[in-house]
């Protein structure tokens, strides 16, 4: 046995290997030493190996999702080998296969995988020398038909990271130290936390990647998804492909199309924007309260991944957003009853997952009861398909594509039970009447009382012999048996089995027939409808396309009606696209602040208008800390996106120009894993924006280079917001306490100052939240330290300081921090050192202590007369 388990552990070197031994996975060597260290079981020892114990540990197969949910958090991969022969005809160990490697980016069990988030495998090839240097990229997720195809280079693979966050990296053994270096400084750094597996070189080939691609496809080109002449990608594609059917145990029959992605089509937001936005995760590392938390009433899982691939990867063109946008408006209407969105909200909210069904149909890998959801979802999408809207609705071809695949409905209803059982190997799956020789198994193993009692009286009634008796032991199987008395009657066909001292015991031809029946009528019944099912999923096969056709508008009319409610429920408004640079928000808010408000205190939210345009680029944004400056700029970012992913936005009118990207620098903290300080992860995502950022993007600097000394801070605050008024010429909302900056609007034409206003009465302040044109007055950092209970003693010594120190900054003169970099002076010649003058001779030596009052007062007179002889010389 152990022979059979290291011949299949060589293949599968780095990852665990649970080896099925009866009710058991087990582990063996260093695989069960590290399983018992993550998973916490007891690590024991079995048999010898070079005269040393085996180390060896094992959890229960029933429970094995459990164990495989928490090695997968982990980041760990594990591969199943079960026991593929027959125990009873095997010679030696039971024959085994590893039927499938789970790895963190090719989850498709329900019990391992979040049913609003993805499992994403990416692969990267490294493509050509120089400047003909590229990146392929190539990803999916299993329970998705299709693959996405890229190409970047360098500076564009951190951006589509960010976007495709993957959970797991496939690329060359051979790839270059920058790219090692790129994928690890990532992870340790815990901007991703992807699984990084490696395969060898040979794998990503750009001819055999595109072969394979056209085989999935069943095309002779690529050509119509324009995905041709993408050699790095083709070469990123064939390692791709190759992983997922090596971890899958098949090919991926249900691939049916490519999507090629570009960098300019789609709204650039880095990792660092989609934290500090709290676009799916709070700060605090919470999946709630978020802006996806917020969006997503949808009914199905399906729309809620929808939803969140519309909110995370928006894209720049606006076709898209106005199509969402016209489809919300129309679910908006009232129908006679009730909104539309409402009436198929509620229908969609008895539907099941028909995109990961139809997945794991293609890879054999479905359950009955998801079968039977399958089936009642395709019914209930029939009558989805019949809702009546007007002919040139937009929510037309997304209705139409609701028609079930004709037939299968039928088919599931036909083959399965209407509760069948979790595991196809408990039986309890199939029909009465769908298959004849399984009814006759089960007429067996359920009627066997009602057989032998008919054929006790027929045998009776045939042999005369009134005391037959019709009976079963397990050591002798079923049997007639016939008293000493009456064995002469007994028929012709009667075969003794069994001489006892008081009785004979018979078996007849039917009744053994029907013993080899009924004694393995339960096995066979099992294996029955292992058969049939198998050839079940086979002819639900040339269906899956279809049915993964019908997931894809299921969802998108799903995240649509979500976003109609929202729209409605929280009086949101259609924003309105433009061709000319702007962003003009009349009334904004920001959705996540307005809601928590609204259901911890009741009360109301302060909205505030956004001007910006081609006059008006940037916005010096001062005022108290609390004022509401953060959730200012980040409204104004919430809603523009909002707006691009084609949604109704919190405010009441809304108007926006090209946007290519949201880049934001809020909030920092000490990397210590990394060497990093506050100051240095500061200026790292100030360099990322300022290097990234166009005419097209928002930016957002939050009290940029409060991580050093006063004066170098206000130095770079100064020279970056020049930056991105001058260079960038970006949509800028630049908060900050250095009140010098308030000067820049004075040279900066398409700058503006603007401040949230607050209230002061006595020692007593009040934010009013509104945003106000003009410079603020003060900062109030001691009425908020005041807010935060700090002693009374230490706020009175620091209002006195703080006077101090404003009495004399009044007196020093402020240099211009816009004015151009001055030419350095040459260094002047070095002072001779200053002569002791007669009176500092005469006051040191003096001895002030052993003066009297007399004598003091004398050489007071005395150093005053001195004082005066020296001037005169001097003069």
């Amino acid at each position: 046995m152990m022979l059979q388990y290291l011949h299949l552990k060589k293949d599968y070197p780095n990852i665990l290997l649970f080896y099925r031994m009866g009710d058991f996975y087990e582990m063996f060597y260093e695989d069960a030493q590290k399983a018992a260290r993550l998973l916490n079981i007891t690590l024991t020892a079995r048999g010898q190996s070079a005269g040393q114990p085996i180390p060896m540990a094992g959890i229960p197969f029933h429970s094995a999702e459990t164990y495989l949910a928490r090695l997968i958090k982990l980041g760990e991969s594990v591969a199943i080998c079960e026991q593929i022969g027959d125990p009873a005809t095997s010679k030696g160990p039971v024959e085994r296969k590893v039927v499938r490697v789970i790895t963190p980016g090719t989850l498709t069990d329900s019990a391992l995988l979040s049913d609003k988030n993805e499992a994403v495998l990416l692969s990267i090839s490294e493509w050509g020398k120089g400047k003909q240097a590229c990146f392929g990229l190539a990803w999916m997720s299993v329970t998705q038909s299709h693959i996405s195809l890229a190409q970047c280079d360098k500076t564009g693979l951190v951006h589509w990271l960010d976007r495709i966050n993957p959970s797991e990296i496939v690329y060359s053994a051979g790839a270059s130290e920058a790219l090692e270096q790129l994928l690890e400084q990532r992870k340790s750094q815990g901007i991703s936390q992807a699984a990084l597996p490696t395969l060898p070189a040979w794998h990503f080939d750009a001819e055999l990647g595109e072969t394979a691609l056209k085989s999935h496809l069943q095309a002779a080109s690529l050509q119509a998804w324009s995905a041709d002449g993408l050699t790095a990608a083709h070469a990123a594609s064939a390692a791709l492909l190759y992983f997922a059917e090596h971890t899958q145990g098949r090919k991926l029959q249900h691939i049916q199309s490519i999507a090629v992605e570009r960098d300019g089509d789609l709204l650039y937001l880095p990792a660092s924007t989609q934290r500090n936005l709290e676009l799916v995760q709070t700060l605090r590392g919470e999946s709630s309260p978020t802006v996806f938390s917020l969006l997503d009433t949808c009914a199905t899982s399906m729309g809620s991944r929808k939803l969140k691939n519309w909110l995370l990867m928006p894209r720049r063109d606006r076709e898209h957003a106005r199509l969402r946008l016209a489809s919300i408006a129309q679910l908006r209407q009232a129908a006679p009853t009730f909104p539309l969105w409402q009436t198929l909200q509620e229908a969609l909210q008895q539907v099941a997952d028909v995109e990961r069904i139809s997945a794991r149909i293609s890879l054999e890998q479905v359950r009955p009861r998801e079968l039977v959801a399958l089936k009642n979802t395709l019914r209930q999408a029939a009558q989805l398909a019949a809702t009546a809207v007007p002919e040139a609705s937009p929510l037309q071809p997304l209705l139409a594509g609701l028609q079930p695949p004709e037939g299968v409905a039928e088919l599931l209803a036909k083959a399965l039970l209407e509760e069948p059982s979790v595991l196809v190997r408990d039986g309890g799956v199939f029909a009465a009447g769908f298959d004849a020789e399984l009814d006759e198994l089960r007429g067996i193993r359920d009627n066997c009382d009602d057989f032998l009692l008919d054929l006790e009286g027929r045998e009776r009634a045939r042999s005369g012999i009134a005391n037959l008796r019709v009976q079963y032991n397990k050591v002798h199987g079923f049997y007639i048996e016939v008293s000493q008395g009456q064995a002469s009657k007994v028929p012709e066909d009667y075969r003794r089995r069994q001489t006892l001292k008081n009785a004979e015991r018979f078996i007849t031809p039917e009744l053994k027939a029907f013993e080899d029946k009924a004694l393995s009528a339960q096995e066979r019944a099992l294996a029955r409808e292992k058969h049939l099912y198998e050839a079940l999923l086979a002819q639900l096969q040339a269906h899956v396309h279809p049915l993964m056709q019908l997931a894809a508008s299921l969802a998108e009319l799903d995240a649509l009606c979500a976003l109609a409610e929202r729209s409605l429920s929280l009086n949101w408004c259609a924003p309105q696209f433009t061709i000319e640079p702007c962003i003009d928000i009349e009334q904004g808010r920001h959705p996540v602040v307005e809601q928590r408000l609204a259901q911890t205190t009741q009360t109301p939210f302060i909205a505030n208008d956004t001007r910006m345009g081609g006059r008006t680029r940037m916005q010096i944004i001062t005022g108290p800390n609390m004022g509401g400056k953060s959730t200012y700029m980040r409204q104004v970012a919430l809603i523009t996106l909002l707006a691009s992913m084609g949604s109704y936005v919190p405010a009441t009118a809304c108007r926006l120009g090209p946007i290519d990207g949201i880049h934001t620098r809020i909030g920092a903290a000490d990397d210590l894993a990394n060497a990093q300080s506050t100051f240095m992860l500061e200026m790292t995502e100030a360099a990322q924006i300022l290097n990234s950022a166009s005419p097209h993007s928002l930016v957002l600097m939050d009290e940029i280079g409060r991580g050093t000394s006063t004066y170098d801070g206000l130095s770079l605050a100064g020279s970056i917001a020049s930056y991105l008024h001058d260079k960038t010429q970006a949509f800028t909302l630049f908060a900050t306490h250095y009140f010098e900056l308030t000067e820049l609007p004075a040279k900066h034409p398409h700058a503006v100052n603007m401040h949230v206003a607050a209230a002061e009465t006595g020692n007593r302040i009040v934010f009013l939240h509104e945003l106000q044109a003009g410079p603020a007055s003060r900062s109030y950092g001691i009425h908020v330290a005041k807010l935060a209970g700090m002693p009374a003693a230490l706020l009175h010594q620091a209002r006195a300081t703080l006077e101090r120190l404003q009495s004399q900054g009044q007196a020093d003169l402020q240099s211009d921090l816009f004015s151009a970099p001055l030419t350095p002076l040459a260094p002047e010649p070095e002072a001779a050192p200053p002569q002791t003058s007669v009176v500092e001779q005469q006051l040191a030596a003096l001895d002030v202590d052993a003066l009297s009052p007399r004598e003091a007062l004398q050489q007071l007179y005395q150093l005053k007369e001195a004082l005066a002889h020296t001037r005169n010389e001097d003069f």
